[in-house]
């Protein structure tokens, strides 16, 4: 069952006393949020006192006034005015107790199903057949798999769509080759980036293979049995490699989420057809076009989306437009989200557009590009290879993983090679998809693996060390681990230390955080949070001792901690990364 949060709740009472204390005016939200100042502070008194055209300070009276003569605080110990109109708040022990015991109870930790009901459907990954998977997939992969974590999590069906580069000119090239060059054994991935660089590097010389790898397209097309044969092997060693890949980040995509561009193909002719009796597409020059408005270049002019090209073939954008029309008329989408780079900005806003003038997305969808930044080298360019290529991204986690290893081997020197193994698995990966997540994704950030794999900082490592050392201390309690329940929180009957108050506020606010970043599409929201929750509860542990308490608040002390490991181990799940009981 949902908790609403402390903030949520007297958000709500402080609702209903602007409305008692300013009756013909639609209050605005009152912004409660933790404080340094006090356990919470509302400031949005100062967008009320705007619309009335009166002081702040003496509007934000007149709302404690009437919060108070209503005896509407609910779990609130004080209020009061502060600076230029804010409104101090401080919460009740027995409230943050009932808060976090209610919470402890709930197997969800009272977190809330807001997207139950809704379908969403994203879009992320998306590689391409017989090529390895590089940095440039990085960001979309990880990215879009803790949207999906979070979406389910809040109760939402997901549908991901792993929408893999599968067909086109670069397949006849690369079948024409193997069918001159007969090739023996396996078409491992290795063996397949050889042998495309070779198809290309003949393509480009001789105009007569050029020539064949066209016919070639042109009997993929027609569903010639030996070429069809040989792009399903292709496909097939492909998919195998790529869900390699994700097991070895921990992502949650699988060869049913693959869906190729090969699977809209035979639909592009009609939906150009389609376009053509909205009155949408035109020709230009030999090729079919759409002219979606609003979108012109830089010397004013109307900028094309090409659907159908010259040469009679169709580009990304016929097959992005099939894509969504699948998206809303089949998978029956209320929200689409497309995990592609930034500068896919323009393309993505041009094919919304078109699908919105066609008729394809109703009222009720909605789209929206999930854009991302770069990820930097040390020298604060875009990370590149010495030979100038993109590196692996298998090759990108295994150097976190190397230098996980050698943090993890310190730290337990006894340690078994196979659990070494292992743990430093989890601790790599997990420092790289953090310091990806935490990064504002809008934002370039630096691959710096030494950087990732710290104890200290803001980093996965840190936060995995974090949950490790709540389970020390739940381990050391034996059978008293029973103890940190909801039961001891209400049995405490002192007044709460300033750092467990600090604490049980960072936990109660889980629930609006993950929601947020459904809402938002920004994992680095929950990726903050569970960086100040783990400092939060660094700051208890150093006051507040557990072990050697006094029985009614070692009870509570150990709930809190049992708290805040669950809290953690659940985020960090949200984010995709392991939370190891030992670090």
């Amino acid at each position: 069952m949902a908790v609403p949060s402390l903030a949520t709740v007297v958000a709500d009472r402080l609702t209903a006393a602007m409305r008692h204390a300013a009756p013909d005016v639609d209050p605005p939200d009152p912004q409660v949020r933790e404080s340094d100042h006090a356990d919470l502070q509302a400031n949005g008194l100062i967008g009320l006192a705007r619309r009335l055209g009166r002081p702040p300070r003496e509007v934000a009276g007149e709302v404690v006034a009437a919060l108070a003569a209503r005896k509407a605080g609910g779990p609130l110990a004080g209020c009061e005015v502060a600076g230029p109109g804010f409104v101090n708040l401080t919460v009740a022990d027995d409230a943050l107790r009932h808060q976090m015991a209610a919470r402890l109870a709930d197997e969800r930790l009272g977190v809330g199903e807001p997207e139950r009901g809704l379908t969403t459907v994203i879009d992320y990954s998306a590689p391409n057949v017989a090529k390895p998977m590089h940095v440039g997939h990085l960001r979309s992969t990880v990215i879009g798999d803790a949207l999906a974590r979070v979406l389910s999590h809040l109760g939402g069906t997901v549908v991901a769509q792993n929408h893999i580069g599968d067909w086109g000119t670069q397949f006849g090239m690369l079948i024409q080759h193997l069918h001159e060059h007969p090739h023996t054994g396996n078409h491992g991935i290795e063996q397949l980036v050889e042998l495309y660089r070779a198809a290309n590097a003949t393509f480009d010389t001789d105009d007569a293979f050029a020539e064949r790898s066209r016919q070639r397209v042109v009997a993929l097309q027609a569903g010639d049995p030996e070429t069809v044969a040989v792009w399903r092997e292709l496909v097939a060693e492909s998919t195998r490699y790529f869900a390699e890949v994700y097991e070895h980040l921990d992502v949650r995509l699988t060869p049913r989420d693959t869906v190729g561009e090969s699977l809209y193909q035979p639909h592009l002719s009609g939906l150009v057809d389609d376009l053509r009796t909205a009155g949408l597409a035109r020709d230009s020059d030999g090729a079919v076009v759409v002219f979606p408005p609003g979108h012109v270049g830089r010397d004013g002019s109307p900028v094309p989306l090409i659907v159908r090209k010259r040469d009679g073939g169709f580009g990304y954008a016929a097959t992005d437009l099939a894509a969504l029309r699948h998206r809303v008329s089949t998978l029956a989408a209320d929200r689409v989200l497309y995990v592609v780079g930034a500068p896919q900005a323009q393309h993505l806003r041009m094919v919304f557009d078109t699908a919105t003038a066609a008729g394809w997305l109703p009222d009720h969808v909605t789209v929206a590009h999930i854009a991302f930044g770069s990820v930097l080298g040390t020298d604060g360019r875009p990370l590149k290879t010495r030979s100038g290529h993109a590196p692996g991204l298998s090759d990108l986690v295994d150097e976190a993983v190397a230098r996980a290893r050698a943090v993890v081997a310190d730290r337990n020197p006894d340690l078994p090679a196979e659990a070494l193994v292992e743990r430093a698995r989890q601790v790599g990966v997990g420092a790289v998809k953090y310091a990806d997540l935490s990064t504002s994704r809008g934002r370039d950030y630096t691959f710096d693996p030494d950087g990732m794999v710290s104890l200290t900082g803001n980093t996965g490592t840190y936060l995995q060390y974090a949950h490790a050392r709540v389970r020390s201390i739940l381990r050391r309690t034996g059978d008293e681990v029973g103890e940190a329940s909801a039961g001891a929180l209400l049995a405490g009957d002192g007044p709460l230390e300033p750092a467990e108050r600090r604490l049980a506020l960072r936990l109660d606010s889980f629930g609006d955080v993950v929601t947020e970043v459904a809402a938002t599409s920004e994992p680095h929201r929950l990726c903050g949070y569970l960086f100040t929750l783990a400092q939060a509860y660094t700051a208890f542990y150093e006051t507040c001792p557990v072990l050697t308490a006094p029985p009614a608040q070692r009870g509570v002390r150990l709930a809190l901690c049992r708290l805040t490991g669950e809290t953690l181990r659940t985020g960090l799940d949200l984010l995709g990364i392991a939370a190891p009981e030992r670090l």
